[in-house]
Order: structure tokens, then C-alpha cells, then sequence
């Protein structure tokens, strides 16, 4: 079952998998040491959006556009021009799409930061994670801390829309070393921050080593109390807090995000990349001799295909809702459900907010700041 190519589609993922290393925390489709398909994969990547532009019943306005990967930086640059050429060949690219690319510290130059620019890329997302040289070797994340000052010291050239990614809970990192590189980044020039818990996914290395007691991570209650610090610190520092794990100065929210989040329809395109229809969600074939193959001979690529039900759309809302400012309706929570299901739901909405986990305000729930680290579990709990 393929993507719906009549839904209105304003929102494109473009996977680049090909990364110079691969960080040993990394769960996500990436290749290290495949340079030697890029031009290949570049090719089947494009067949892919053509392919699919061809089907679509006319030539849509996109709100967004995201190339994550991998490493995207490393896009050679006359074929990440192509690449741009056939996305505006089947959709209309304008000065209001907000175009991101991720961004590795080491893996760019001048000469590339004006391609982007060239392209239409408006907003970089920077892979900083870490300010400690052998933090970031031990997760054999070879950047050092001198690339990331030279690509911000470079960068506000080409872009004012600048978002740093950071990890909280890294092995090696204390409270100490946290507090100190939160201060210091509050002085860059940069409009977005994205801050996530250390996930530890099985089959990683970072996950053997742990296993081998090689490394030791932050006690879950040390790095909650970093997580609290980290919001009010950043808050007074003109980062307001959007969504559990990113903040923005005023007007510089990510549009993609926010896409996510509010489950609009979005295509992903390139290996292993996820799409939702607004019905269904599906993703890409994740082997890339296959992926090849099928792109070469229009194929179908796409590996994975769900149709959601009322529960899980229900409780897609409730946890994408929760994480957000903004909150989930009432209606959202308990809606759909029958009586005596709506009867357990509200009886847990009570005990939530008995305990301080919630709010509810003008027929709207709200996860209260205290309970921001254990969203999940507040989630959870409302599924019945």
C-alpha cells in the first residue's frame, strides 16, 4: 500500500545515509566507508522524487523541506544542486520555505555553506552534542570542539536561522562540564536548540560498551535535574521552550517539526526515509543494494505500510500533544472511546493531576513542567 500522492503534500524529508564515521549512540539509517555510492544512490534518490512528482495531481507549494540523514553536509555539492533542480522541477520551492539540512562540524567549508545558500537551504541544524574532545572520541564522533567554533564563526555569513543539537547524559559529561557548555552556548549566534536525553539502542556499540561496564552514563534522576536547569537557564536567555526537547527564540520554531507534530501529511524520500499520509505511515526499503535496484527499475521502494487505528491515532495525539506547549483537547483524550473506557480514562486524568503530573484548563490538558522528563509515562497512562 503506497503513499497517497493526492493528498496535499507541503512537507519533504530527503535521507542523505552517507556519514565520513559512525557514532557509536547512532540507531538511525547511516553508512560510513560507502562513499563510493554516492553517485549512485544520488541518482536512485532523484528517479525516487521524479517518480513520485510525476504521480502527484499537481505541482504543490512546500511549507518545508528537511535533509537529515547520515550526514547531509557531505552532499557533494553539484549533485546536491541537482537534487534541488528535480525537487523544483515537481514542487514549487518559494522565499518562505523554511529548508534545513543537518549539519556535522568538520564535514563543511565556505565553499559549501554558498552552495546551500545557492540552493535555497535557510536554516543549518549543527551536530554539536559535545564541547569535550575525548567525550566525543569515545563515542567515535570524530568533529573536535575547534570545528564547531570555526563552522559558527563561518556560518552566520550564509545563514541567521542556526539550531545546535545537544545530548544530555553523555558518558564522561558531569554536572559541572553540562552547566559550563549550556553558559557558553547561550553567547553563540544561533535562534534554535534541540536537547535530548542519551537514548541507549540495542545492537550499538555505545550499548556493548556499556554492557561490558566500559562506560558508565548519568544516573536518570542526575540527568532530569540537568534537563530542569537546562529549561529555566535557557529560558532566561530568550529560549523559549516549544516542545519537551526544543526551544527557539521568539518566531524561529522549526515549521518542519511542528509538520511532525501536528500529524500533517509529509513524503520522505532516500533510504530507510519514513512517510505519513495523513492514514497510513510507511518507510523505505533500508538496504541499500536493494534500494538501488528498486529505484532503477521504479520498484516499489517502499518496504513498510500501516494503517493506524482509532486507539493508535488517539494516543498519537495525546503523546504528540503533550509534549508541546500548546497541550491536547479533552476531547482528544477521551474521544472515540466508549463509556466505560472514557469512565478509566477520566479516573486517570484525575490521579494524574492529583499527583502534579497535569493540568487542565478551558478543556485542554497540559503536562506540567515537573513532569516534562517522564512525558512517555504520563502517556501511557492514558491509554486505555
Amino acid at each position: 500500500m503506497s503513499y497517497n500522492a493526492q493528498v496535499g503534500t507541503h512537507s519533504l524529508y530527503i535521507h542523505w545515509p552517507f556519514c565520513p564515521y559512525r557514532c557509536h549512540f547512532c540507531p538511525f539509517v547511516a553508512l560510513a566507508g560507502q562513499d563510493e555510492f554516492m553517485e549512485q544512490y544520488h541518482s536512485a534518490l532523484i528517479s525516487e522524487i521524479a517518480d513520485f512528482g510525476k504521480h502527484s495531481f499537481l505541482k504543490q507549494s512546500l511549507e518545508t523541506i528537511y535533509l537529515g540523514g547520515g550526514t547531509p553536509s557531505t552532499y557533494p555539492p553539484h549533485l546536491l544542486g541537482d537534487m534541488f533542480n528535480t525537487v523544483q522541477t515537481y514542487f514549487t520551492i518559494n522565499s518562505t520555505t523554511e529548508i534545513t539540512i543537518e549539519v556535522n562540524p568538520g564535514t563543511v567549508d565556505k565553499e559549501k555553506m554558498q552552495t546551500w545558500k545557492e540552493v535555497g537551504i535557510n536554516r543549518i541544524s549543527v551536530g554539536v552534542q559535545s564541547l569535550d574532545d575525548e567525550v566525543l572520541a569515545r563515542l567515535n564522533r570524530h568533529q573536535k570542539v575547534s570545528d564547531v567554533y570555526q563552522l559558527l564563526d563561518t556560518a552566520p555569513e550564509f545563514f541567521e536561522n542556526i539550531s545546535v543539537d545537544l545530548i544530555i547524559g553523555l558518558p564522561g559529561v558531569d554536572a559541572i562540564q553540562w552547566k559550563r557548555m549550556i553558559q557558553e552556548i547561550m553567547q553563540w549566534p544561533i535562534k534554535h536548540i534541540s536537547l535530548y536525553f542519551l537514548s541507549i539502542h540495542e545492537e550499538t556499540p555505545l550499548y556493548f560498551r556499556l554492557k561490558k561496564k566500559e562506560l558508565t552514563v548519568v544516573p536518570d534522576d542526575e540527568m532530569v535535574d540537568l534537563y530542569y536547569w537546562s529549561v529555566e537557564t535557557l529560558a532566561q536567555h530568550g529560549f523559549v521552550q516549544y516542545e519537551i526537547s526544543n526551544f527557539a527564540r521568539a518566531g524561529y520554531e522549526s515549521r518542519h517539526n511542528r509538520m511532525y507534530w501536528d500529524r500533517r501529511p509529509y513524503k520522505g524520500f532516500g533510504l530507510g526515509a519514513c512517510s505519513f499520509d495523513g492514514e497510513r505511515r510507511l518507510q523505505n526499503e533500508k538496504n541499500l543494494l536493494r534500494y538501488l535496484s528498486h529505484a532503477k527499475s521504479y520498484k516499489e521502494i517502499e518496504i513498510v505500510s500501516e494503517v493506524l487505528s482509532a486507539q493508535e491515532i488517539r494516543l498519537e495525539k495525546v503523546m504528540l500533544g503533550l509534549r508541546r506547549v500548546e497541550g491536547v483537547a479533552l476531547d482528544e483524550v477521551v474521544g472515540g472511546l466508549v463509556t466505560h473506557k472514557r469512565d478509566e480514562c477520566m479516573s486517570r486524568i484525575q490521579e494524574l493531576l492529583h499527583a502534579g503530573f497535569v493540568r487542565c484548563e478551558n478543556g485542554t490538558l497540559y503536562l506540567m513542567p515537573t513532569a516534562l522528563a517522564v512525558e512517555n509515562e504520563v502517556a501511557v497512562r492514558l491509554s486505555v
